[in-house]
């Protein structure tokens, strides 16, 4: 059987990830920027070093990996952004923004294709946002937005680009982590066994979807 790979996994969503896949008796990758202060994951994982801003550090990663099939790749690093509005907006929190919650996830994928393609299931979900929905835009938060906006649009290119492998955008709901604060409806414990159950539901046909954690489609 092959790995269950998460990037971000050193805390909130992906670190929960971690957890759940390992107690279902999955062999589980993660990565973080510092795997020396990743003890909590280092408990339920083998952890590599990736900052998947770094297009090195990606391919660092891949050859680490090597030939091992990854039956699913979680997209989970990201950051939120210091763009709230329009006259704070700057090119470099942008580019930073996009650079890892965007451009990331493809270079990862991309690194990562061949394992993926050796995996049981074949499955990519990218973790995004319901904040990426252009149809549910209320303004504001725009570094965040458009970046998670860009992550679907790549979902959905990988999705018709490769037949083969299952590419799924899923929004894990409005966490109580880091980036969601306290005051979040979901714990992350409940998001991530949600997301979990929606996802063995998922085959082929799904490719390319935008999903809540619960499974239900959410309009772009």
């Amino acid at each position: 059987m092959g790995v269950v790979l998460i990037t971000g996994a050193n805390r909130g969503i992906g670190l929960e990830l971690a957890r759940q896949m390992a107690a279902r008796g999955r062999k589980v990758i993660g990565t973080a920027r510092r795997p020396e202060e990743a003890a909590e994951l280092q408990k339920v994982a083998k952890v590599i070093a990736l900052d998947v801003a770094d297009e090195a550090s990606v391919e660092g990663m891949a050859r680490e990996v090597g030939d091992e099939a990854v039956d699913v790749l979680f997209n989970n690093a990201g950051v939120s952004s210091k763009s709230p509005k329009l006259e704070v907006c700057t090119k470099e929190e942008l580019t930073r923004v996009l650079a890892i919650n965007s451009i990331g996830p493809v270079l990862v994928t991309k690194a990562l294709l061949g394992n993926v393609r050796k995996g049981e299931r074949k499955l990519v979900v990218n973790v995004t946002s319901q904040l990426g929905s252009i149809a549910r835009n209320e303004g504001g938060s725009y570094g965040y937005r458009a970046s998670k906006a860009a992550l679907n649009m790549f979902t959905s290119c990988m999705a018709k680009e490769h037949k083969d492998v299952t590419f799924i955008a899923m929004h894990p709901g409005w966490v109580q982590t880091d980036m969601g604060g306290k005051n979040a409806p979901l714990k992350v414990e409940e998001s991530v066994s949600s997301m979990l159950l929606a996802l063995e539901r998922v085959g082929t046909a799904d490719s390319g979807s935008f999903l809540n954690f619960d499974g239900t489609t959410i309009p772009w």
